[in-house]
């Protein structure tokens, strides 16, 4: 399943505000909203925190979650994630 791009922007199923939150805050919230949703749903995540850049793809790879990247949006970033299959991330 591919993320759906329409005129340079990505499509996503669900919006969260990390915005103002440092880490590991958009990290965990990520996480529990991808609990949340079923297997190939795309997660969009704003965020503030640089280190997000660095955070969500290293928890993606390890929770079994796609990160299909990020895009500037203003002062914040936008990083998107597709729900993985595996829904017992490790503890």
């Amino acid at each position: 399943m591919r993320a759906r791009v329409y005129a340079g922007r990505m499509e996503y199923d669900v919006d969260l505000d990390c915005e103002g939150l440092l880490c590991p805050l958009p990290v965990l919230r990520a996480r529990k909203r991808l609990m949340a949703l079923r297997p190939g749903q795309v997660l969009r995540v704003r965020a503030t925190d640089g280190m997000a850049a660095v955070d969500l793809p290293h928890f993606c790879t390890g929770a079994g979650h796609a990160y299909l990247g990020a895009v500037p949006e203003g002062a914040a970033t936008a990083h998107f994630i597709r729900r993985g299959e595996n829904r017992h991330e490790p503890e």
